[in-house]
């Protein structure tokens, strides 16, 4: 497995029964690291150099979040804003993020019919997760996967350990 770092974001993380249980499932994982935005900066004051400094020892990138108000975790979109720097990414004309991977994990409390065209919302989750995947465009990291957990707030035991192996065996994805 690729060496694997987890960027998770969710402010209301004790509110999230499916979410306590997957970070559950990383402790399994080898080759994994991983980071809570929202422990490491409870106070929003990221350290932009240390983040940099820290990516780039791993191949890949998860981002681990929540969809909240039909977007990204205000945390996460700050740590996008702040780290993904162009003059940092670009030091001498090369891009010291190129080659790198990524994998979008999220969740939605609504159901998979709410987010389509003819659904509740009238758009679908992928639509709500345009920045980043331009970002990732842009700084030429290769997004692999995006892993949509719909219904997040009303899963089974038995629903909950099939998003685990899920998430196992997109981990495995190379």
């Amino acid at each position: 497995m690729k060496k694997t770092l987890v960027l998770f974001a969710h402010p209301y993380f004790e509110h999230s029964t499916t979410n306590v249980r997957l970070l559950e499932c990383y402790d399994d994982m080898d080759n994994v690291t991983f980071r809570d935005l929202y422990e490491d900066y409870p106070d929003f004051h990221i350290q932009p150099f240390r983040e940099r400094k820290r990516i780039v020892e791993y191949e890949r990138i998860i981002f681990h979040f929540p969809i909240i108000w039909f977007g990204l975790p205000p945390l996460l979109k700050l740590w996008i804003d702040e780290v993904f720097d162009m003059r940092w990414i670009s030091e001498n004309g090369i891009n010291i993020l190129s080659g790198k991977d990524a994998v979008i994990i999220t969740s939605v409390g609504g159901r998979e019919s709410n987010y389509s065209a003819e659904g509740k919302y009238k758009t679908e989750v992928e639509e709500l997760l345009s920045g980043l995947k331009v970002s990732l465009h842009v700084n030429n990291i290769d997004l692999k996967k995006i892993h949509i957990i719909y219904n997040a707030d009303n899963l089974s035991e038995e629903e909950l350990e099939f998003q685990c192996q899920e998430l196992s065996e997109t981990l495995k994805i190379e």
